[in-house]
């Protein structure tokens, strides 16, 4: 994890916002030489958001075939996001 003091933010917001664009990654942030925040770009916060998301997904799919839930055929899901989008544009 990247690292900076606080007086990097106080000193140079601009730089320091344009580092996180940038390095695409959380910073941490010190405050009297000790971890204090994590900040990231709004960019690189979404991201990370919708992997949380998909994981999260991901696990309850993976329930549902341990637990031998009845699946649906691939042309039957496709078919329904059709609808739902023919839907959505009505």
């Amino acid at each position: 994890m990247n690292i900076k003091p606080s007086t990097t933010i106080r000193q140079d917001y601009n730089g320091f916002s344009k580092y996180c664009h940038e390095l695409d990654e959380p910073v941490m942030i010190t405050r009297n030489g000790e971890a204090d925040l994590v900040v990231m770009s709004h960019e690189t916060f979404r991201r990370m958001e919708a992997r949380v998301k998909l994981q999260s997904k991901l696990l309850v799919a993976e329930k549902q075939v341990a637990e031998s839930a009845s699946l649906i055929d691939h042309d039957e899901v496709i078919a329904n996001m059709r609808r739902k989008i023919n839907a959505a544009k009505s």
